[in-house]
């Protein structure tokens, strides 16, 4: 049974769970409301993809050794999937941030002239999700609370 023991994707998963839990006191400390949504959430203080790949890479570094091509590999995966957090999926937010407004916008100017077209079911739609990326800071806590967790998991056994 031990050889199925991996410790490196349980980490992982430990500490994307952990990261997820973490969303909902960070979201009541900044509003004064307690919304455990946010638990099932993307986006948000910290970045759970962040916490479970730094997670990964940090006791894939404790297991081989940081000079190892198996950390670099990890390390690698860590900082694509951070970048893409901050880079690529915080734009694509951003982006459907604005097709809303623009949706809402035309749907008032389209309702005020009378000529809105009549629309079935399937073309109804809800708003775009617009939490999709991180700030860096929400990155940077992420990527500390993975590290944090494997040094002391590793640090116990």
């Amino acid at each position: 049974m031990e050889d199925f023991l991996n410790i490196p994707l349980l980490l992982g998963i430990f500490a994307l769970l952990i990261a997820q839990l973490l969303k909902v006191p960070f979201y009541y400390f900044a509003t004064k409301k307690w919304n455990w949504s946010m638990f099932k959430t993307t986006g948000s203080m910290p970045s759970s993809h962040s916490a479970a790949v730094m997670a990964v890479a940090t006791s894939v570094g404790l297991e081989t050794g940081f000079n190892s091509p198996t950390f670099a590999v990890a390390g690698m995966l860590a900082g694509v999937v951070m970048y893409d957090a901050t880079g690529i999926r915080f734009q694509a937010g951003k982006h459907a941030s604005a097709l809303n407004e623009l949706r809402q916008d035309l749907t008032i100017f389209f309702t005020e002239i009378k000529r809105w077209p009549v629309l079935d079911e399937a073309e109804k739609r809800e708003d775009l999700k617009t939490l999709l990326g991180h700030k860096r800071s929400e990155v940077l806590a992420g990527a500390v609370t993975g590290a944090v967790l494997a040094f002391i998991v590793y640090a116990l056994i």
